[in-house]
């Protein structure tokens, strides 16, 4: 008979760990802010080199916010937005702790177009964050997206609709988002660890801009799909 192996499965391997347990992140995370959630995430922030899928009812529902703190960490380096559902206001992003002049987004006309630059976003690893909103996407797509992930040392989120939670994904960590009073509701979808069967309620305060800011006060026109090489090597 094989003696029993007493040792923590993370001592044996870094991608092993017991089901009643959170996994340990083998990337670099990044606080988020919260530590209610970061307490439920395995390395206690968002996973660096890794896709996670932000699954909603509707854009707006307090998901910029919720991500806020890990992007105003950026310091001096670039954010990339790709097909915002919505023209990013100049203060907005300045109340998030951004600078405008640190922000590009990508508006293609063409889905593999914003695909193309996505993977060369993630690959470059010239860019503290990416936020991609894809709408529909393939398995294949999702795939291709986590591998640039990895190569890179960036923060990657992926907004989809939250039907598409019901669809199988290679993401790690998948939260859904559901607005609630006072703040959001999160939905642990998928983890490195045990399954969280009730929902997470996370307050939000109502942001300065959501109550002042003008809504046609624009950052600079987007950056086409193809010249985002010059956007990466600066």
């Amino acid at each position: 008979m094989l003696p029993k192996i007493h040792s923590a499965p993370e001592l044996i391997h870094p991608s092993l760990w017991r089901a009643s347990q959170l996994g340990r992140s083998g990337t670099r995370c990044v606080d988020t802010g919260y530590p209610v959630l970061s307490a439920q995430l395995p390395g206690g922030g968002w996973p660096a080199s890794s896709m996670v899928e932000l699954h909603l009812r509707q854009p707006g529902t307090g998901e910029l916010r919720l991500l806020q703190p890990a992007l105003a960490a950026a310091g001096k380096r670039r954010v990339m937005l790709i097909q915002p559902p919505h023209v990013p206001n100049s203060i907005a992003l300045a109340a998030m702790g951004l600078n405008p002049s640190q922000v590009t987004w990508v508006q293609p006309d063409r889905t593999a177009d914003a695909l193309w630059a996505a993977e060369q976003v993630l690959r470059s690893g010239g860019c503290h964050a990416l936020l991609f909103w894809p709408g529909h996407i393939r398995n294949e797509s999702l795939r291709r997206l986590s591998l640039a992930a990895a190569d890179g040392e960036s923060l990657f989120f992926l907004f989809r609709p939250f039907a598409a939670s019901q669809d199988a994904s290679p993401a790690l960590l998948r939260l859904g988002i559901r607005p609630a009073f006072g703040g959001i509701e999160i939905d642990f979808l998928k983890r490195r660890g045990p399954q969280r069967e009730t929902a997470l309620f996370l307050p939000l305060s109502p942001s300065f801009v959501h109550r002042h800011a003008p809504v046609d006060r624009t950052i600079s026109t987007p950056t086409s799909a193809r010249g985002l090489r010059t956007e990466l090597v600066e």
